[in-house]
């Protein structure tokens, strides 16, 4: 896909016009928040943002919905309209909040012309997440022709099926739990557990959507409330840690040809503070480094606390051996 990050500044045009076998004329807007935004860089004559977060603290995030997701119909008569390759854009660029965006993306129908995607190896059948500042959280989705739009209440948005079915899905998993069993008798017999979280025995492993939506429910559910911005960065990388998918262990055929399905980058935002955070699969860790030929020439007797290490940093060996 080539992703590439890229910033949009306040001003920016946003074409918002409808397809071309309507012959209608070209519209556009201009944008009233700056943006930062992640594209597919093999898409011809735009960039059709799948990521990113605005000046104001709306974040957007794209999943893929392939199976289920329907386009809405634009007809000529049709005041408001934007195909869903500058869906991203018109979003980032025209709303600063989730209230905003609840209220105006109704009055837009979201089109689809395939001629319009040249270069994309994959349809954009998407359904979007969007969070701001508060805290408040909406998916919007596109089924059956209509725009649908749900309160994120579980905070977490994988790909198919729709959103709906993930919440209903995560029933089937009432007894998973933040607490285990410690012991039970069994034939008069004390029989203690031999480790913490047993109570997430049935927590899905797999890598398929609705699993990952289960297990980042869950975990996200019993996790320790962060204190502030650093322990909520921190969280959310535990977190995603847990639905990354490692290259090679998902795959599938078409003929010949494998298809591997893998993180390929990872994105954490704080709204609060307008940081944003990337890593793509060759950096995903950011582990301290030590040469262990250097410590063990040094001859010395040394001891270091682990939570005081000086991270992040590549090669911390010099630091050590002073």
């Amino acid at each position: 896909m080539k992703w590439n990050l890229i910033a949009i500044p306040e001003g920016t045009a946003i074409d918002v016009g409808a397809p071309s076998n309507l012959k209608l004329p070209e519209k556009k807007l201009s944008s009233k928040y700056a943006f930062v935004g992640i594209a597919p860089g093999v898409l011809e004559g735009t960039s059709a943002f799948l990521e990113g977060q605005n000046e104001a603290g709306l974040g957007m995030s794209g999943n893929f919905l392939p199976g289920f997701t329907e386009f809405q119909t634009v007809t000529a008569q049709d005041k408001n309209h934007v195909s869903i390759l500058n869906f991203g854009r018109l979003t980032l660029g025209m709303f600063g909040s989730v209230k905003e965006l609840r209220t105006g993306i109704p009055k837009y129908k979201v089109w689809y012309d395939p001629s319009e995607a040249k270069g994309l190896p994959a349809q954009p059948w998407l359904h979007f997440v969007f969070t701001d500042r508060s805290g408040e959280s909406i998916v919007i989705e596109f089924v059956k022709g209509e725009m649908v739009i749900h309160n994120n209440q579980a905070n977490v948005l994988t790909n198919s099926p729709t959103y709906d079915w993930h919440l209903l899905n995560v029933r089937n998993y009432l007894s998973l739990s933040d607490k285990g069993t410690t012991s039970v008798m069994v034939n008069g017999t004390n029989v203690t557990q031999i480790g913490q979280g047993g109570g997430l025995i049935g927590l899905p492993a797999d890598y398929t959507p609705p699993s990952r939506f289960v297990r980042a429910t869950y975990l996200n559910q019993f996790s320790t409330t962060p204190k502030g911005s650093s322990d909520g960065t921190q969280l959310m990388a535990h977190l995603l840690n847990n639905v990354d998918i490692p290259h090679g262990v998902a795959k599938s055929f078409d003929g010949k040809e494998t298809i591997i399905d893998y993180t390929q980058w990872v994105v954490i935002k704080d709204l609060t503070h307008n940081q944003l955070r990337i890593a793509d699969y060759a950096h995903r860790t950011n582990f301290v480094q030590i040469d262990l030929n250097r410590i063990f020439q040094s001859n010395k007797s040394m001891s270091w606390p682990v939570n005081a290490l000086p991270y992040p940093n590549n090669d911390m060996t010099s630091e050590l051996i002073k």
